[in-house]
Order: C-alpha cells, then sequence, then structure tokens
C-alpha cells in the first residue's frame, strides 16, 4: 500500500476507533466456532501426493477385495501365549469382541493361522481389517477403544496385568492429532501468564502490558477458526495447529508490542492521544507491515514442496502471520486511541515506568551503539566467531526418520508400539507391500506369472533386513495350482493377494525386530531401482512398493526434490522486498546474509542438543536421535530465515528514520541502537518463552522446532542486532543506502544535527 492511501486507513482507524473494535468483534464471533472446532476437521493422515506409495495404497483399496487394505494393530498384552489352551480362551474372548467391532470386517491372529509371528513370552496381537466407508479414522478409533476397554475389564477379572492397546498406523495419526492439539493448548496455558509478566516488567503498567498478549490471544483464535474455514474445502494438517498457536503468540504480541511502545514514546514527547494513536500506527505499522512480508515470504515457499504437511503449515503461518499483523495496524491503535491515559493503570510500584522505558537503560544502548561504530571490525569479529563456531555444527545435520522411541509416551498408540517392540514383533506396523502389475492378457493363474510372483516373494524372503514374507505362492508352492487346488484356497485369501481382475499380485514383507529406518529406505529404494524383468522374469512386468517404509523414502525425496527452489525463493524474496522497502541493495543483502547466519546457528544448535545430546534431558529426551526428521530443515529454514528479520526491520528502520531527520550515519546508527534496545529486548523475551514452551511439550518435532526458533531468537536479538547489524551498517557508511541516498537526503528537514536525546521504541 502506498504512503498517502496508507495515511488515509491510519486517520479512520484513529478517527473511529469503536467502528474498527466493533468490526473486528464481529469477526471474532463469526469465527469463534470455527475455531473451537478447527481440530476435528484437520487431516491427520501424511501423503505424498502422486507419489508411489499413494498409488500402491490407491491401488489395495480399489482393486483388492482385501479385508485388510487399511487396518489396525490390536497389542494383547501381560497375558498367557496363544498357544497355551487358556491363551487360546483369551483370544477367542478378544477377537469375538473385536470382530463385532463397528467398522471392523475382519480380523487375522493365531487363531487363523499357526504362525510363530504370533507367539511372543508377554502376549500376542490381532489385525483388524478396517472398512474404509466406516467413516473417518476419528470415529472408527474411540469405537474399537470402547470395545477393547470392556474387553480388558472383562480379561481383568483372570488376569490383573492384561492389557489391550490399539496401534498401527491409522491410530497413530488420530492418537497424534488429538494430543497435538492438546499439546498446543497447554503450550499457551503456560506461555500467556509468563508473557503477561515479562510484559509487566517491561512496561510497568498491567493495562500496557495485558493489551500485546490479549493481541496474541486474539490471534491464534482468527487464524485457528480461518483455517477450519479453509479445511472444509482443502485438506489442512493438524501439524498447522502447533504452528498457528507458536507463531501466533510470538508475532501477534511482538507486532502490538512495537505499536504500544511507539505510542507511549509519542505520549511521552507531549502529543495528544489522537495524535500518538496516529504516529504509532503509521511507523511503527510501516514497520510491522514490512516485518510481517518477510515473515510471510518464508513461510509461503513452503507451498512449493508437494506435501499437504508442509503446506498446511505454510498456510497457518501465512493466516496467523497476516492476522498479526492486521490487529497491530488496525485494532491496536484504534484500543490505544479510546485507552488514552488509562493505558497506563494499574502501573507497577519501583518499575519505574518499565525497563524498556528506563532512561538508564536507553542511555547505556546509546553508549553501546557509539561503541560499535567506533570498532566495528573488532565487534564484527569478536561477535561472529562464537556465531560462526555455532553455524559450523550445521554441516553435521542429518535428516531422516529417527531410530528408536520417539513417539509421545502417553499415547495409547504409543504404547502399543514399545509394547510389540519388546515382543520383537513392531515389523507387523512397519510392512513392505509390493504390488506385481502383471502385463496386458496375463492373469494371476498363469504358469509365467505365477513363476514371476514366487520370485519376487523368494527374493524378499532371502533379504536379511526381512523377518517373514507374506504372498499366494508362498501358501501353495512355486507351480501354479491346478483349477482343483485352487478350489481350496480360500477366498479370503485369494482376494487378500489378487487383484479382482487378476492382474496385480500383491507381496507383502515384515521386516525383521529392530531394523533401523534407514535400512528399511535402502531396501525400497533397491527394489524400485531393480530392473522388474530381471527379477520377475517376465516382460511387461512392473513393480510398484508401497508401506510405511515406502511412503518415508516418498517423503524425503519429495522434500528433497524442492530444496534447491524452496531455499532460492525464500533468499531471493526476501532481498528483493527489503531492497525495495528500504530502497537499498547492501540493507538487503546485509539482511540476507545476517539471517543465513542466524539460520545456520540454529541448525548448529539442533544438532548439539538432538544429535550430540548436550542438555537434552532438559527437552524431555532420555537418548539422542541418530537424525532429524526430513520436514524439521524446510520448516526451520522458511520460519527462521522470516522471523529473523524481524529485529533486524526494528533497527534498520529506526536508522532510516534517523538519517531522514538529517544525523550523520554514525549518529543515526547509535540512534537507532539506543531506540530499539529496551523494546527489542523485552519483544525476544516474549519470543523466547513462547518457543521454549513448545521444546518443553510432548512431540519431538515440535521440541526441535522450538530449540531452533529460540536459538535463532537468542542470536537474533543479541549478537545480530547489537553487533554484527550496526558494525556491518558502520562499515558500510553512505553505501548503506545506495541507491536511495539522494531521495533519503532531499527529504531531511533539518541539515545534520547532533543526535537527540535517545528515547525507547523501535
Amino acid at each position: 500500500m502506498s504512503a498517502r492511501p496508507r495515511a488515509r486507513l491510519v486517520d479512520a482507524v484513529v478517527r473511529h476507533p469503536w467502528r474498527v473494535v466493533v468490526a473486528w468483534v464481529v469477526v471474532l464471533l463469526a469465527l469463534l466456532p470455527l475455531a473451537g472446532g478447527a481440530e476435528r476437521r484437520l487431516d491427520v493422515a501424511a501423503r505424498v501426493p502422486g507419489s508411489e506409495s499413494e498409488r500402491v495404497a490407491q491401488i489395495l483399496a480399489r482393486d483388492f477385495a482385501s479385508a485388510f487394505a487399511e487396518y489396525a494393530v490390536l497389542v494383547v498384552d501381560d497375558v498367557p501365549p496363544p498357544s497355551t489352551p487358556e491363551g487360546a480362551r483369551v483370544l477367542e474372548e478378544v477377537v469375538r469382541a473385536v470382530g463385532s467391532a463397528p467398522g471392523v470386517l475382519r480380523t487375522f491372529s493365531w487363531l487363523d493361522a499357526r504362525d510363530s509371528v504370533f507367539l511372543a513370552r508377554t502376549g500376542t496381537f490381532v489385525i483388524a481389517g478396517l472398512a474404509r466407508d466406516a467413516g473417518p479414522v476419528d470415529a472408527v478409533v474411540p469405537r474399537l477403544r470402547e470395545v477393547s476397554a470392556r474387553t480388558e475389564a472383562a480379561l481383568r477379572a483372570r488376569h490383573p496385568r492384561a492389557r489391550l492397546l490399539w496401534t498401527g498406523e491409522s491410530v497413530l495419526n488420530h492418537d497424534l492429532r488429538v494430543a497435538s492439539a492438546e499439546d498446543a493448548a497447554s503450550a499457551e496455558r503456560r506461555v500467556l501468564p509468563l508473557t503477561a509478566a515479562l510484559l509487566l516488567v517491561g512496561f510497568g503498567s498491567i493495562v500496557a502490558a495485558l493489551l500485546p498478549v490479549a493481541v496474541g490471544f486474539v490471534s491464534i483464535v482468527l487464524a485457528t477458526g480461518l483455517l477450519g474455514l479453509v479445511a472444509m474445502r482443502w485438506p489442512i494438517s493438524v501439524l498447522a495447529l502447533n504452528v498457528v498457536s507458536m507463531l501466533g503468540l510470538g508475532l501477534g504480541i511482538d507486532y502490538a508490542l512495537l505499536v504500544v511502545s511507539r505510542f507511549r514514546e509519542a505520549r511521552r514527547d507531549g502529543a495528544g492521544v489522537p495524535d500518538a494513536a496516529t504516529q504509532a500506527a503509521r511507523r511503527a505499522g510501516h514497520t510491522v507491515a514490512v516485518s510481517a512480508s518477510a515473515v510471510a515470504i518464508g513461510l509461503a515457499a513452503l507451498l512449493v514442496l508437494p506435501l499437504p504437511e508442509l503446506r498446511s503449515i505454510g498456510a497457518g503461518g501465512l493466516l496467523v502471520t497476516a492476522v498479526a499483523a492486521l490487529l497491530a495496524c488496525t485494532l491496536v491503535p484504534a484500543l490505544l486511541a479510546l485507552l488514552g491515559p488509562r493505558l497506563e493503570r494499574g502501573t507497577v510500584r519501583g518499575a519505574g515506568g518499565g525497563l524498556a522505558s528506563a532512561p538508564a537503560m536507553v542511555a547505556r544502548w546509546h553508549r553501546w551503539g557509539e561503541a560499535v561504530v567506533r570498532r566495528p571490525a573488532l565487534v564484527l569479529l569478536v561477535a561472529g566467531a562464537p556465531v560462526a563456531l555455532l553455524a559450523w555444527q550445521a554441516t553435521r545435520l542429518r535428516t531422516g526418520l529417527p531410530r528408536g522411541d520417539w513417539l509421545p509416551a502417553r499415547l495409547e498408540s504409543a504404547e502399543g508400539v514399545r509394547r510389540l517392540r519388546l515382543m520383537e514383533r513392531d515389523g507387523v506396523v512397519q510392512t513392505v507391500r509390493v504390488v506385481l502389475a502383471l502385463p496386458a492378457g496375463a492373469s494371476a493363474w498363469d504358469a509365467d506369472a505365477w513363476a514371476a510372483g514366487w520370485r519376487v516373494a523368494t527374493h524378499l524372503a532371502a533379504d536379511g533386513r526381512i523377518d517373514r514374507v507374506r504372498a499366494l505362492m508362498l501358501l501353495a508352492g512355486p507351480a501354479a495350482p491346478s483349477p482343483t487346488l485352487r478350489g481350496l484356497i480360500p477366498g479370503s485369501v485369494v482376494a487378500s493377494f489378487v487383484s479382482r481382475d487378476e492382474r496385480m499380485i500383491l507381496v507383502e514383507a515384515v521386516p525383521r525386530p529392530g531394523v533401523a529406518p534407514e535400512d528399511l529406505s535402502a531396501l525400497v529404494a533397491s527394489l524400485r531401482a531393480s530392473d522388474a524383468r530381471t527379477l520377475t522374469g517376465l516382460r511387461g512386468a512392473t513393480l510398484l512398493v508401497g508401506g510405511l517404509p515406502a511412503f518415508n523414502v516418498d517423503y524425503r525425496d519429495a522434500v528433497r526434490s524442492r530444496g534447491l527452489l524452496l531455499v532460492c525463493l525464500v533468499v531471493g524474496a526476501t532481498a528483493l522486498a527489503l531492497g525495495l522497502a528500504f530502497r537499498s541493495v547492501l540493507v538487503a543483502l546485509k539482511a540476507v546474509a545476517l539471517n543465513l547466519l542466524s539460520v545456520a546457528a540454529a541448525f548448529g544448535a539442533v544438532v548439539l542438543v538432538f544429535q550430540d545430546g548436550w542438555l537434552l534431558r532438559l527437552v524431555g529426551l532420555a537418548e539422542p536421535l541418530d537424525a532429524t526428521f526430513p520436514a524439521v530443515w524446510p520448516i526451520v529454514f522458511c520460519i527462521v530465515f522470516g522471523l529473523s528479520i524481524d529485529y533486524e526491520v526494528f533497527l534498520v528502520a529506526r536508522v532510516a528514520e534517523a538519517r531522514r531527520a538529517g544525523l550523520d550515519e554514525a549518529a543515526a546508527i547509535a540512534d537507532g541502537v539506543a531506540r530499539t534496545g529496551g523494546v527489542v529486548t523485552s519483544a525476544a523475551a516474549v519470543m523466547l518463552v513462547v518457543f521454549a514452551a513448545f521444546a518443553l511439550g510432548d512431540f519431538v518435532l515440535m521440541k526441535i522446532l522450538g530449540v531452533a526458533l529460540a536459538t535463532a531468537i537468542v542470536v537474533d536479538a543479541t549478537v545480530v542486532r547489537l553487533a554484527l547489524g550496526p558494525a556491518l551498517l558502520a562499515l558500510a557508511g553512505r553505501w548503506n543506502w545506495w541507491p536511495g541516498e539522494r531521495s533519503a537526503v532531499r527529504r531531511a528537514p533539518a541539515p545534520p544535527r547532533a543526535a537527540p536525546a535517545p528515547a525507547p521504541g523501535p
């Protein structure tokens, strides 16, 4: 928006504050119902659209009549093995109850096949095939748990420690969605009181402190409601909820804090309430708009990745960033115009008007700014070395699915996975599903096709990473069965392994217990890279590899395929936006370079904490991870790159304003450091609390994001803003504002003069 329309909008907001407040209240009331039930509309199943693993899932659902195209696993723990009479009676009772549950098509257990896979020292498990038309997984899982809870209560009369635990991909997705929403709400409850206390220290007034907190909370509610609205039309991942909460609190409070600080500064300088509100909306509002644009650029880049999860995070982040910026530029000035002197109510005795406005603190910031300007090269060397050392650790970042137990401990489905691992049967949830598509005119019962299926099955069975293989050929032998023998094979078994048109054969491979995720990924990659004719001996045959290990490979490859494009888009668009905003080439390039340093430092912290184990117990993990999720680096890069611009924009905006007011370069830099010192410190403290709260949650992904973002904020608000940024500005001198220097000087209202007494507030 150009200067004149923006000025008219600001004037309208200040002249008619009640209209602005009422308009926002109406929007809030309209979106509140959608926000309250947003998590029920969000998607829990991760997908890679168009990938091979998704094609296999679609084929199994559409072309096979199997009752187990989609399934859940019920772990029956702390009961006698089913090979004993009592264990068999227990299993019969469990199977009878599960088989009658709504949405269950069939069960498969020791009762159906006396396979040693169902025998474990502490119990067994049951595979339940789920009807795809029984409703969303959110409807099926609670019904399954109602049945298992009643059955478990009955079993405990004979076996007091008996446990029935549902797990599997669908159940895990359901549990993660519910827990994700609870985790976000819990983090909000932890953060709001702490941020209010920090702002009270910074502002020294209860009303002034609560206003930014309220704006942060409203930002979350509005963005969550909008997310629920979008989810009615397009699938949105549940991960977006956590990002909306995290960014809504951080950005909503920061942007409102900036406007409130500018209003108080104008009031201290003698401006009336309307004039002060106008100044705050115009000057701080412009800074907020530039900052929000930079954050939006980073988040928008996530939309180029072909992954609904990451696109959802980008969409949720864009919504909450836009809402927070709009609230700061319209609602906050309107409230300030209405509150006027009442903003200072509830002053805390002894706070001295807040640390952000303490004259002694402002003077210290000014002296520091002068010191940086006097020795910029020395400051760069001393301050930059430790950050560069931390950033160098990012070269050791490993991406992939971590080994070990990283699922939230409180989830029933996660406990089910742990129990299967103790039984050495965890491979049942990591099954590799291979579909052999036959050439035109061939049938699964033809000798050549049957032999091809046999070769695929025996090839997998010979692999050291595979525990057992399930295939029709292994049940009936290497030779195609005669019509008589074929008639003896149960129809349900045929439906599970041969498609309705008899032109596709399914072979399932269950991994050995404890096989590392990267080993399963390597198996999937080798199967896909193999020549189908050589492997099957059948011309025109093709192989499609699916299952959870294949999905992990597809997810990783999807991130890699667009990674370079994402980085180039973020860096290029941010540099262009800042160059246009400040009419300067060097300011834009400097900001991008410092941003990259902050991003690298954030990744370095992730390596030290999560891979090397430094301070790991502080974030609630017992053991280091051997790798971080493939989704981590694009999310961290995009969010950190956008957020890192914030404090740089705050500083450069005040330096540019001082230059336009007539100060020389050195005085303008010192003035900018002094005027941004207290407020940016308060804003950074708020951000740090927000991100630390999410780092203490249950989800490893959110822990990693929390640590990375907290590190970036600390680096930005201290070393970058206080040392590296001002030092680089001082070294560049008048070239900072090229090619806009001439226009800046022409607008200066007076010749260069001594720096005015510094006042707080960017």
